[in-house]
């Protein structure tokens, strides 16, 4: 399928923004998706990466397109191209997001590349997310979004059996991936696509074995875990997807440590690298 790239690339320098207040009763859903305990009280440090919670399009259901996302042409390009991922992408924490915050995101696309792909033509959109609050800047996040073309039948990107089976961490945790939390995560993300929880759909039409595991959750635990082990949150994390994960097939999360840094990995019980991602302080 051919790109206009010429055309795409007029989206780069378009904004986005949108505010809303980090609540505590938001918080205690997160814990209690992640089935972890924490502060609900205003004024106390919000777990890190619920932003991604927040400011998210009100899209109305009539508009969405096939796959339960928003239609292409606004804020995000036109791409022709029907399947849609987030890649990875890297943030620089400034200060703690708190509770009872009113926290203002504006959104910039800053480049559009198409590269040729395994499975055919890819384009890449990034997108710059400054995320302020009360006059503090909070954090700034590099997001990669990856399209890609349909297929009829699993392919090597989608069948990572190939792909050697990842280590265990010196630090390691066991997530099970259960269809009832990547239900409740896109519940709190507004997230729509559907091969977070309609089976149907992703096995009949994107022909994924199964529920697919969000690549934002794989670094929500990963960027909470890296906090918990050094005691501190990190000042800069950075996250790439690798490969998927399913529902049904529990995966952990691992971390090493790498000078001051942390590596860090998800991987599905004998599967590869599924996401990697590095912590610094």
């Amino acid at each position: 399928m051919e790109l206009n790239l010429d055309h795409l690339r007029g989206w780069i320098g378009r904004e986005e923004a949108a505010s809303e207040m980090l609540t505590s009763a938001l918080v205690e859903r997160l814990h209690a998706t992640l089935d972890h305990e924490g502060s609900t009280e205003p004024g106390a440090k919000a777990p890190l990466l619920i932003h991604h919670c927040l400011c998210q399009p009100a899209v109305s259901t009539a508009t969405l397109g096939p796959d339960g996302h928003p239609r292409r042409g606004g804020f995000l390009p036109p791409v022709a191209l029907p399947r849609r991922m987030w890649a990875g992408g890297a943030i620089t924490f400034h200060a703690p997001l708190r509770i009872g915050d009113t926290v203002c995101r504006r959104s910039v696309i800053d480049d559009i590349v198409v590269k040729e792909g395994r499975t055919g033509p890819l384009c890449f959109v990034t997108v710059t997310h400054h995320i302020t609050a009360e006059g503090r800047d909070i954090l700034t996040e590099r997001q990669d979004i990856v399209y890609r073309d349909a297929n009829t039948k699993v392919d090597e990107e989608k069948e990572p059996a190939s792909a050697p089976p990842a280590p265990g961490g010196r630090n390691r945790r066991q997530i099970i991936a259960s269809p009832v939390l990547l239900f409740r995560y896109s519940a709190l993300t507004f997230n729509s696509h559907r091969i977070h929880y309609d089976e149907p759909y992703v096995t009949g039409v994107e022909h994924y074995p199964g529920l697919v595991v969000h690549g934002p959750l794989q670094a929500m635990l990963l960027a909470q875990y890296a906090e918990e082990l050094k005691g501190r949150a990190p000042a800069q994390f950075s996250f790439r997807s690798a490969a998927p994960i399913f529902a049904g097939v529990d995966f952990a999360i691992n971390a090493e440590e790498d000078g001051d840094a942390l590596r860090l990995w998800t991987a599905s019980t004998g599967g590869p690298i599924a996401m990697e991602a590095r912590a610094e302080w």
